[in-house]
């Protein structure tokens, strides 16, 4: 399989302060002692669970420590008894060694778990590094081998500088990416963090979000919102460079084009004047973002329904020092605040 080398998705990574990988003695523990048993849905009768059945999913970055120190099978194994329906990769190995896309697929299979999408760097200025703009046909191909119906990256479209031309080279990019994977059938997608909702430097009334949506083709490029950092990119763009008022809200932008949303990330956190996104991270179900309303006004409307997924993750899940009860646990109870009947 192709080495994974990718400074750029690892300098991404860094710039969002992630954490070192933890050691697994937690996650031992926690399947030596027995493991939590999958959430079941409480209640009955007409209510239905936050994200209906086959939608919930998980970024495996969040349990990259337990991946590395147990192995894909262990953890695959871990989210069967949690319910999840399907994963998403941030990675093929994931600090395991050598495994193949073959074996990857089977233990999906094995443990009723659907891969969903894939996580891949943008660009490197190194053509051994296994990006889109360096190893399209490779990343493509890699992605139907594995049956995922999506791939994608978190990388922010700044290549060019975040100027509102810089952005449309971007898109260009992005277009380019979504036909290649088109022809595999496949979807491109692009992740957000809270930058995407900044200004252009040259255009301080535009969004640069705007400009991504606008420049990139709809039958090409999908997103994936990730929720958490739409609600830290509303904390901190409510106002343009020049103190005007520049308020949004994220779930409008998913109800003025729902079929260009088939993902999202379902990351919670609880207001945080200390930092300045606004939030620190918690499991979801523990902090401020009304999930309940924002899933179920996707998943509860009237007319034609899209194909939504929702995937848990929690960028600092393998901390002790912010997370002690560890990542397993933060897939088990965001699992369970997820499938909670409302």
């Amino acid at each position: 399989m192709t080495s994974e080398r990718n400074p750029e998705l690892d300098r991404a990574l860094r710039r969002r302060g992630f954490l070192g990988v933890a050691a697994g003695a937690t996650a031992a523990a926690m399947l030596g002692g027995g493991s939590a048993l999958a959430a079941q849905p409480s209640g009955g009768g007409r209510h239905r669970p936050i994200v209906p059945r086959g939608k919930l999913g998980i970024q495996l970055y969040t349990l990259r420590d337990q991946t590395q120190a147990l192995g894909f099978a262990r953890v695959f194994e871990e989210l069967r008894r949690y319910d999840y329906d399907s994963v998403e990769f941030a990675g093929y190995t994931q600090g395991t060694g050598d495994i193949s896309l073959k074996q990857l697929r089977r233990l999906m299979r094995d443990n009723g778990l659907r891969g969903i999408g894939s996580h891949v760097g943008y660009y490197s200025d190194n053509p051994d590094d296994y990006t889109f703009a360096t190893q399209l046909d490779k990343v493509v191909d890699d992605a139907a081998a594995l049956g995922l119906p999506h791939v994608g990256t978190a990388a922010s479209p700044d290549r060019y500088g975040r100027t509102v031309d810089g952005w449309k080279r971007a898109a260009a990019d992005f277009n380019a990416y979504g036909e290649a994977a088109r022809k595999r059938g496949l979807k491109f997608y692009q992740h957000n963090h809270q930058m995407e909702f900044g200004f252009a430097e040259d255009r301080p009334d535009v969004r640069l979000y705007d400009v991504l949506l606008e420049e990139t083709d709809p039958e090409l490029v999908y997103l994936e919102m990730d929720i958490y950092w739409a609600y830290a990119g509303k904390y901190r763009f409510s106002k343009r460079p020049d103190g005007t008022p520049a308020p949004f809200e994220p779930l409008d932008y998913v109800k003025s084009a729902p079929h260009r949303y088939p993902l999202f990330h379902v990351k919670d956190g609880e207001h945080d004047e200390a930092s300045a996104d606004g939030y620190h991270m918690v499991d979801v179900g523990d902090g401020d973002i009304d999930y309940e309303r924002f899933i179920g006004a996707l998943t509860r409307r009237k007319g034609r329904h899209h194909d939504h997924h929702f995937l848990v993750e929690r960028d600092d899940a393998p901390d002790p020092d912010v997370n002690p009860a560890g990542s397993l646990s933060t897939a088990r109870r965001s699992a369970k605040h997820l499938r909670r009947r409302c």
